[in-house]
């Protein structure tokens, strides 16, 4: 069995951001040109802050890479921060709320946010984008797409049938929104919110969908807790900072309705079916059945809370003297919800293209082609 792992390493401030991606079958043909395309799409977005305007992400690898392809080793990547002034930046005398200052200070005994802020800061995130850029290819290579989108931002939301609507022009209209959405019709809204927020200097949270098509039944498990790809998923997707809930498929809903209501008939699939001969009459599950895909799109709706630096500032407590104050401010965004769906893309590639190869193993493409080809002609004799 392979197993994916990563890793990343940096400050937000700091020199540069490091990542290394182990297991990747060896003989792929990784390209770095698309690794810096999704980079490019984390840093835009309408309400992006400052930061963005000095870092001009692009990847450098360090190894595991030869002649455009993987060579099985472990997969060492480099992102180079312009802003790299963690040495001159000054400590914070008063722990900022919504971040990890305060609890992270308690955690170390120590009053030096500075040292816990660099690198609980979302700048980590684009090493992640990095390293799950390369795992989605793996996963396109089999028929795979991932694709997210903003579907609400400061509580107005988007059509509900937006995706559907797109249809096959969903990447098009979506490159052409300054908010990774695909609702026309609710981008003047999204920008009146945004510009409304940074004349009172504060901040919005929003909520991304994120659909991944051409999954095969069957990927992640049932006998032990820590297989399910519904818990893989969510912790995955969770980990990215300002994340506070998700669901998958109907979700919450799901526990208003009847059972009737909820759950998925079991129906034949097309003949031409890639994945056997089973199919499902509706996707109220998302794509997920006891832990496991169901072959129908994988479904999961992800909301990211406001971004916790404001420019009017927020009631805070001074370290030195114990005395009420406020909140320091540099710089922010007023959003970032188009880039939270960048980022959610590319931590679910990690977490599936694991879950893949665990399912098909192989050291090298040939062999996880081969696999991959069996387990299909196997499910249409199931």
């Amino acid at each position: 069995m392979t197993r994916l792992s990563w890793t990343t390493a940096g400050e937000s401030h700091g020199p540069a951001l490091i990542g290394v991606l182990e297991g990747l079958p060896s003989g792929f043909a990784l390209s770095v040109e698309r690794i810096d395309t999704e980079l490019a799409r984390r840093q835009g977005g309408y309400g992006r802050g400052g930061r963005m305007r000095i870092e001009h992400d692009r990847v450098k690898v360090l190894g595991g890479w030869r002649a455009g392809r993987t060579i099985g080793a472990p997969l060492a990547l480099e992102l180079e921060n312009r802003d790299a002034t963690i040495e001159r930046l000054p400590i914070p005398d008063s722990p900022r709320p919504g971040h990890a200052d305060l609890s992270g200070c308690q955690k170390h005994l120590a009053r030096d946010p500075r040292a816990v802020l660099e690198r609980a800061s979302a700048r980590e995130t684009a090493m992640r984008v990095a390293l799950g850029a390369a795992a989605r290819q793996i996963l396109e290579h089999f028929g795979v797409e991932l694709f997210a989108h903003v579907v609400e931002l400061g509580g107005v939301a988007a059509a509900s049938d937006a995706f559907e609507t797109a249809g096959a022009e969903r990447a098009a209209r979506r490159d052409a929104s300054q908010f990774c959405g695909l609702d026309p019709g609710v981008e003047a809204a999204w920008i009146a919110r945004v510009d409304e927020a940074k004349a009172l200097g504060d901040t919005l949270g929003g909520v991304f969908e994120l659909r991944v098509l051409g999954l095969p039944p069957g990927l992640g498990g049932y006998a032990r807790p820590t297989e399910r790809l519904t818990a893989r998923l969510a912790g995955a997707l969770l980990s990215i900072p300002a994340m506070k809930a998700l669901e998958f498929g109907l979700g919450f809903e799901s526990a208003r309705r009847l059972g009737s209501q909820v759950h998925d008939a079991i129906i034949p699939a097309d003949p031409q079916a890639r994945w056997g001969r089973f199919a499902r009459a509706t996707n109220r599950s998302g794509g997920l059945e006891g832990g496991m895909t169901t072959g129908e799109p994988l479904v999961v709706r992800v909301a990211m809370k406001p971004i916790s630096t404001l420019r009017r500032g927020l009631p805070t407590v001074s370290f030195a003297t114990g005395e009420p104050v406020e909140s320091t401010w540099q710089r922010s965004d007023v959003t970032s919800a188009p880039a939270a769906s960048v980022v959610g893309e590319a931590v679910a590639a990690l977490e599936l293209c694991s879950v893949f190869l665990e399912q098909f193993g192989g050291d090298s493409m040939e062999a996880l082609e081969r696999a991959v080809a069996a387990y299909a002609a196997h499910l249409r004799s199931l």
